[in-house]
This record gives C-alpha cells, structure tokens and sequence, in this order.
C-alpha cells in the first residue's frame, strides 16, 4: 500500500457528512496500519462500514483536466451565471440529509476563442451583445434589402415617367412572304389600355387585324409580304393599364429575298425540279424522276406526281427532297391538276381509273387527302354520288373546294367541316380566287364574269379595264389586282399575238408580256404578295413539238420573271411551273 506521501491529493469539493465520517475512519484505519501491520490493509468494506449500509463510501476524485480554452463543461451549458446548482442525487449523499442542498463551486470560465462563439453564448439572454459576426450578417442581409427596394423603385419611376416599352417581339419573315395570315406579336412590360387599329400603322403598307389584350399586342398580315423589304410596324399613344405616360411603340423586321420552285422536264433524261433565287445564279436540283408530271409547293413541303407505266404515283417530301413518302391513292389509276391546301394541310387531285369504260371505273372524280398521309383518300360527291369534276379550286387559306361538275353546277365543299356541299349556280370555268378575300372570279354561262363572295353568295361583274384589252382567257388575282391573259385576233378571228395584262384594283391596265402569232403564252403566276410574275411562254410552236405526258406540253418552255411594281424583267429561266402557281399550265 502507498503511503500518505504517495497518496493523490483530494481536491477540494465540499463533502456530505458520510464523506466526512467515512474520511475519519479512514484515517483512523490509516493509522492503526502503521501500528498493527498489514493485515489491516485487507479490511473489506462490510468490516469498515457494515453498520451504515446506506451511507455512500467516499472515493479519492482524480483531478480535475486542465481546461481546454474551446471547451465548455456540460455543467456551464446548463446553468447560466450567478445560479444555484441543481440539488445531488440521493447517490451522491447516500442517502442522509435529502432535504440539504449543497452548491458546487464552477471552474473558472475557460479564455474565448475568438474564432469560436461556444453554445452557451448562442442561447444569451437578452440584454446581451450579439457576436461579431451576427452582427456583420445582418447588416449584410439589411444592406441587400436596402439595394433590391432601391433598384424596384427605380424601375418603378423610369416605367411610369417613360411609358410603355416592347420586351420581346415574335414574327416569322420566311414564313411572312410565302403565305397569308402570318403574325407579329408584341410584348410590353406592363398591361396596356385599348388600343384601336386606328393606332397601328404598317410601312409599307399591308392589310391587317388586330388583336390586343394585357401585354400583349398581336398583328396579323391578312395578305403575303414582300421580300427582302424592311417592315416598320408603329403604336401610337399606347398608353400603360395602371397610369402614367403614353409612348408610341416600334418595331422594325425584314424579310428575306425569295426562293422558287420550278419544273423541267428532259425528253432525253430525267425530269427534275429546281430550286434557284430569282437570278437564277443559284439553281440547284432538289428531286429528279423519269416522269414528272406536276408538282406543287407549301412553305415546309413538296408534292409531286409521277407518271409510271402502271399508273400515277404521289409523293409528298421535304422541300430539299429528303424524306420522300408515298401516298395511298384510290386506285391503280391516274393522277392531274394537283393542288395543295397550306392551312388546311391537304393535297386534291383529279384522278381515273387506270381500267375504265363506258360502265366501269371512275373518271376524273375529285379527291382530296392529308399531306400527312394518315387518313384514306376522301372523293367528293354531290347528293350522294361521286361527282366528275370539270375544274376545281383549293380556297386559298382554307381547307374549302370551288368546283364545277360536267353538268355545270358550281358547288363549294369544306373540308374542316360537316356543313355538306354549297350550290352557287351554273358556271362554265373558274378563273381564280384571290387571297384573303374569299372571293372567286368565275365565268358564268352566259359569258359575263363576275366576282363572286363565297361566304353570301353575293357576286358583281368584274370590271373592265382601262384601256380595255378584250375578253380575258385566263383571269389570276393577286393581292391589288389581277393578270390577265388575252388573244388579239386579226378580222377573219385568226389569233395574230398575245399578252398578260396588268389590271390593278382600280382597273388600271399596263401590258407586261407580249408575243406574236408564232409563240404561245401557257401559264401566268403572280407571287403570293402580288410583287412579282411568273410568265411561262413556248417560243416557235411550229417546231417545238409537245411531249407525251399525260399534261402534254412543248418540250422548250420558257419563264420570264417580272417586277409587277416597275414592270421590269429579272431574268428568263428554263422550265415552267412556278411554284407560285395554284394550278398547272392550260392549253
């Protein structure tokens, strides 16, 4: 056994009266150790403490660790400063005296780490000083409110001292040149008040409607626009639902320079379809068959015709050729005057029966199709019957059908609904349909031709032009008049030349294109905007024979390219079909 010397030295921590008493016989059994030997050193505790059982034995306490700086005693977390400790345990005092509490002196408070804040100073109580760095937090955070109400009134002050302004515009100029019905819409930054067509004004000018509401200011371009033309479309006194100033809104596009399709066929090769600016510098073939017989263009596809020995073949494809599909036609027959519906999304066709007699077979019945291919092809009938279509029409921007049957009579059918097939009378051809007008020109059976709305059935006698050229064979309208192709006749009534006349809307005419009595003009075209004119003329009939297509023409064709506002010729390009033309040549 050690000896008092070696013995650790009991810190100094207030004791129960057990402690004390069990301290004093332990010095007492200390003591008589010395004197009596070492047997007394083997005492057990039942021999020292036998008679008080419940008292608790004192235990030497090893000292107490140095204290860690960043270290906080579980006893400082939960006592704040200047209060009691809580009462011991019943263990601690064994039991005597419950009743007696006993305070335990705290250890100095360790020295702050100023890089550590410790838990107990996370719970001050109020009155406190917050840490350094809360306080360099919340001044941050006030400091970045301070700079966003900053920033908002200021917007808030420019936005009501200068009125409204466009935050974003949508137009789409390639599509804006190649149909009708395109749109440009406007956002502002704030909601608008009413705001009237009187208000809207278009350079150059083109008509349009107009629908507004909120933010948001929508234009659409009832005609095609011109290309490679600056469009400036101006707003004046928009004015902003909430107050303030008015402005006057601007905003500006261009449209790109256009493109065309056109066909030529090969007696000696494959036919092909081109696709070439309007210098013709930039030709460049997109599709090529052994027989092509028509073709049509949308602003995204192709559709083309294809005469093969068993029969016609249609296929629809990107513009650039790629993507070729074949659509299912009613029959092994044959396929002419293809025509496509944009805004529909439809391709009609006249088609025959590759068998076909006086009591089989079905001839020149009319049919109409998704260009997507994923519905049957659809044959009109009138009264129940399939009708034989002498000539026909898409509506343009519709899913509508103009034709005339054998018998005569002039009849409208819309696709995009049930409404059945309209009467408009007897007719003996249709000249054309202009668009986004609804109106047809059509030539009744007593030779007058008038204009006819296809929406009441009202009409009125197109007017004759100034000078007056004659009777027109063909009549095209365009977007602020029309082309018209007529026949001078010597006085035995032996043609002696032709010409496409110009008439604008007022009756104006101006003569674009003539040609003698040795050539012959097949097909006249204006652009969808009515800028330029398509002219197709096959030079020296005598000896330029035609081929034996199932639309039979001369082999040599040529396509003059017009300027209709200065009347000025562009280029001559070989081939004929343009893909501005609704209809294939007539002869």
């Amino acid at each position: 056994m050690s000896t008092d010397d070696e013995r650790p030295e009991t810190p100094a921590v207030p004791r129960t009266r057990a402690e004390m008493r069990a301290a004093r016989e332990a010095a007492a059994a200390r003591s008589s150790s010395e004197v009596g030997g070492a047997d007394n050193d083997s005492r057990s505790s039942s021999e020292v403490g036998g008679a008080d059982r419940d008292e608790t034995r004192f235990v030497p306490r090893d000292p107490a660790p140095e204290s860690d700086p960043r270290f906080v005693s579980p006893a400082a977390r939960s006592t704040t400063e200047g209060e009691p400790a809580s009462p011991r345990s019943l263990s601690e005092d064994g039991g005597a005296d419950r009743d007696e509490t006993h305070s335990v002196p705290q250890d100095p408070a360790p020295e702050s780490d100023p890089h550590l804040v410790p838990p107990a100073a996370r719970s001050t109580t109020a009155g406190e000083p917050a840490a350094p760095r809360d306080r360099r937090f919340i001044l941050a955070l006030g400091a970045v409110l301070g700079i966003l109400v900053l920033v908002g009134a200021g917007l808030g002050v420019v936005s009501l001292t200068q009125g409204p302004r466009i935050t974003e515009v949508q137009v789409d100029p390639a599509q804006a040149i190649e149909s009708s019905g395109s749109r440009m819409i406007l956002t502002a930054n704030q909601s608008l008040t009413a705001i009237d067509e009187s208000q809207v004004t278009v350079e150059p000018a083109v008509p349009f409607t107009l629908d507004a509401a909120g933010r948001g200011i929508g234009i659409r371009f009832t005609v095609p626009l011109d290309d490679d033309t600056k469009y400036t479309v101006s707003i004046a006194d928009v004015q902003g639902a909430g107050g303030g100033p008015s402005a006057t809104l601007t905003q500006a596009f261009t449209t790109p320079a256009s493109n065309i399709f056109l066909l030529r066929r090969d007696v000696d090769g494959e036919d092909s379809i081109f696709r070439t600016d309007l210098t013709g510098e930039k030709a460049v073939a997109v599709f090529s068959a052994d027989k092509i017989n028509d073709f049509r263009a949308t602003s995204t596809q192709l559709v083309v015709s294809i005469e093969e020995d068993d029969g016609s073949k249609l296929l629809v494809m990107n513009r650039d050729g790629s993507e070729q599909r074949e659509l299912t036609l009613p029959g092994e027959g044959y396929v002419g005057a293809i025509q496509v519906s944009e805004r529909g999304g439809y391709v009609g066709y006249s088609y025959s029966d590759k068998e076909l007699s006086d009591t089989e077979g079905r001839a020149s019945v009319l049919v109409t199709q998704s260009l997507s291919g994923d519905d049957e092809p659809v044959i009109t009938e009138v009264g129940g019957t399939e009708a034989n279509i002498f000539v026909w029409q898409f509506v343009p921007d519709s899913a509508a059908v103009l034709f005339i049957d054998f018998d005569g009579a002039l009849s409208l059918v819309d696709r995009s609904t049930d409404a059945g097939v309209q009467s408009l009378g007897l007719a003996t051809t249709i000249q054309g349909i202009s668009r986004g007008t609804y109106t047809a020109i059509v030539e009744r059976l007593d030779g007058s031709v008038v204009e006819l709305n296809l929406a009441d059935g009202s009409e009125q006698p197109l007017a004759a032009s100034s000078p007056d050229y004659g009777t027109a064979t063909t009549i095209t309208p365009f977007p602020g008049g029309t082309l018209r192709h007529v026949v001078a006749r010597n006085e035995s009534g032996v043609p002696n030349g032709q010409a496409i006349i110009k008439v604008n809307d007022e009756g104006a005419a101006t003569p674009l294109v003539e040609v003698g009595s040795t050539d012959s003009i097949l097909q006249a075209c204006a652009s969808p905007s009515g800028q330029y004119a398509a002219v197709v003329i096959a030079p020296d009939l005598a000896d330029n024979p035609y081929d034996q297509m199932l639309l039979p023409l001369p082999e040599n064709m040529e396509m003059h390219l017009i300027d209709l506002r200065t009347g000025d010729e562009l280029v001559a390009l070989t081939g004929f079909d343009a893909s501005w033309c609704q209809t294939a040549p007539q002869f």
